[in-house]
C-alpha cells in the first residue's frame, strides 16, 4: 500500500524537493517545483540534456500543460520515458553495477564540461533501458559551482565504488549489502570487509579507506567532509581529476563469474542434445500461441530460453540466483547488443520485497508485474526439494506474478532430482507428476502438456484460472 498523499504519486520520488513522480490514467509525469525551475532552464539551454538523450544516457521528456500536474505547487509538468521494467541496484550482477558507475561517472564529466553537476549519484537514479544503463533522474542536475567540491561524491562511494570493490575482492554476494542500506554501503562497514590488499590500490585506499576515516572524524561536525570549505576552493581541473580516479578505479575491479554453483549448467545438463532441442522447440511453440509481449523467465540461468522468448517479439526480464550465472549472461548481452533481455539477481525463495520508507520506496517484485508470461523450467525441483517449499505454495506464488505459465516438471526419476535426493532424506511423497498437477489445479488450468523427448520431463503450458 502506498504512502503517498497524491493518488498516483510513485513512492521512490518523495524524497526530492525539486519534484516527483506520479502516474495518471497509465501515463508517467513529473512534476517540477517552483525551487527547481532555474536549473531546469539552465539543464535546457546548456545542451547537455539533448547531448545524453542523443547519447543514450538520459531518458527523453516531453512538457505537458502544468495545469494537469497533480499539486498546485507544480511550475511545470513533463512527460519522462517510461522505463519497461524498473529494477534495483541489489538486483544487478557485477557488470550491472559497473556500467551504471561508469555511465554516473560520465554524465559527470560532462555536465561540469556544460557548467552542470548531478547533484546526487543515487544508483537507484539508473536503470537499465534495451541492454545499457540510462539515467532516469532528470531533475538530478544543479548548477556547477567554481570552487566548491562534488556533493554526490560521497554518495557515488557509497552506491557503487564501495559495493563493487567488496564484491570484486571478498565475496560477490556482499552486493545484497545494498539490499539492506538503502543509502549505499557505509564506508566504515566496507573498509572492515575489504582485505588488505584493497589499501595497496591507490584508488581504493584514497575514495573509500581514507575517505572512510575522514567522514568518522568529521562524524560529529554536521557537514560532510566532501563538503567542507578547502582554501581556495575545488578548481575544475581538480574536479575532473577527482572523475578521473574514480574512473579508474572502478574500471580496475573485476570479478570472473566461476565457482558459482550453477553458472556451468549448461556444461553438465542431463539432457541429451535430442531432449534440449525438443524442449527448444516446445517452448517456442507454446510462445508462438500466447504471443506475450513481457516474460519472465524464473531460473535463467545463463539465458538460453531467455533467448528463445525475445526471439518471440517479447521483452523478457531473465531471474536467476546465481550471481555467476546472471554476470555470464549479461556478458552475453552485451557481447550480442541484445536489447529485449534484462538478467537480473533474484532469489525466489526470498524475493525482493518492498524496502525503504513504509515499505513501498522500493516496491517489491510481485509489485512490479505482472508479466504477461512466466517461465519456470528445470526450476521445480529446487524450489520443492532443495527449499522445502510445498507445490501448491509454488502454484499460488506463480499465479501472482503472470497470467501464462510454461512450467517444466522434473520427476524424481531425473538424474537433477535424484542428486538433490542423495544427501537428504525423501520427506516429499507429493513430488509426483499427479501431486503437481493437483497442486497447480487450484489457480491454473492446463491448455497443453507434452513430455520432453528423451527423457522423464514433462513441459506444461497453463492458464490462471480467472
Amino acid at each position: 500500500m502506498s504512502q503517498s498523499n497524491e493518488p498516483g504519486r510513485i513512492p521512490g520520488s518523495f524524497r526530492d524537493p525539486a519534484g516527483f513522480l506520479f502516474v495518471r490514467d497509465g501515463t508517467l509525469y513529473r512534476q517540477i517545483n517552483e525551487g527547481y525551475a532555474a536549473s531546469y532552464e539552465r539543464l535546457l539551454a546548456s545542451g547537455l540534456y539533448q547531448a545524453l538523450v542523443d547519447a543514450g544516457e538520459l531518458v527523453s521528456h516531453q512538457e505537458c500543460d502544468p495545469a494537469e500536474a497533480s499539486a498546485s505547487s507544480a511550475w511545470k509538468l513533463i512527460q519522462p520515458e517510461r522505463i519497461p521494467f524498473v529494477s534495483w541496484p541489489f538486483e544487478w550482477s557485477f557488470g550491472q553495477l559497473k556500467a551504471a558507475a561508469l555511465l554516473t561517472l560520465r554524465i559527470q564529466r560532462q555536465a561540469v564540461a556544460r557548467g552542470m553537476s548531478l547533484r546526487d549519484a543515487s544508483a537507484y537514479n539508473v536503470q537499465f533501458r534495451r541492454g545499457r544503463p540510462v539515467l532516469i533522474d532528470t531533475l538530478s542536475f544543479g548548477p556547477y559551482v567554481e570552487g566548491e567540491p562534488w556533493v554526490a561524491y560521497q554518495q557515488f562511494c557509497r552506491h557503487f565504488l564501495a559495493p563493487l570493490a567488496l564484491m570484486a575482492m571478498t565475496d560477490v554476494r556482499l552486493g545484497q549489502l545494498s539490499r539492506v542500506h538503502i543509502d549505499g554501503v557505509p564506508l566504515d562497514l566496507a573498509v572492515k570487509l575489504l582485505p588488505f590488499s584493497s589499501k595497496l590500490r591507490f584508488g581504493l585506499l584514497m575514495h573509500l579507506h581514507l575517505h572512510a576515516g575522514s567522514s568518522t572524524r568529521h562524524a560529529d561536525d554536521g557537514v560532510e567532509p566532501t563538503k567542507k570549505p578547502t582554501p581556495g576552493g575545488v578548481s575544475r581541473a581538480a574536479l575532473l581529476g577527482l572523475i578521473d580516479s574514480l574512473e579508474g578505479a572502478v574500471s580496475g575491479l573485476d570479478w570472473a563469474p566461476a565457482g558459482t554453483e550453477w553458472a556451468d549448467y549448461y556444461a553438465t545438463m542431463s539432457y541429451t542434445e535430442a531432449s534440449h532441442q525438443h524442449k527448444r522447440e516446445l517452448v517456442a511453440r507454446f510462445l508462438a500461441k500466447i504471443t506475450p509481449k513481457q516474460v519472465w523467465d524464473l531460473g535463467a540461468n545463463t539465458g538460453v530460453f531467455s533467448r528463445i522468448a525475445a526471439e518471440s517479439g517479447a521483452r523478457v526480464l531473465a531471474f536467476d540466483v546465481d550471481p555467476g550465472a546472471v554476470e555470464r549472461h549479461w556478458r552475453d548481452v552485451v557481447a550480442r547488443r541484445d536489447e529485449s533481455v534484462l538478467p537480473l539477481l533474484q532469489d525466489l525463495t526470498n524475493p525482493s520485497g518492498g524496502v525503504g520508507w513504509g515499505n513501498d520506496e522500493r516496491a517489491s517484485l510481485g509489485e512490479r508485474g505482472p508479466a504477461d508470461a512466466v517461465m519456470a523450467l528445470a526450476l521445480i525441483h529446487h524450489l520443492a526439494i532443495s527449499n522445502n517449499v510445498p507445490l501448491d505454495r509454488v502454484a499460488a506464488f506463480f499465479r501472482t506474478l503472470g497470467r501464462q505459465l510454461i512450467i517444466e516438471f522434473v520427476p524424481k526419476s531425473d538424474i537433477q532430482v535424484r542428486r538433490l535426493l542423495a544427501t537428504r532424506e525423501d520427506v516429499f511423497p507429493d513430488y509426483t507428476i499427479e501431486g503437481f498437477e493437483a497442486a497447480f489445479r487450484s489457480h491454473f488450468r492446463v491448455v497443453e502438456r507434452e513430455s520432453v523427448r528423451e527423457s522423464d520431463r514433462v513441459l506444461f503450458w497453463m492458464e490462471a484460472l480467472s
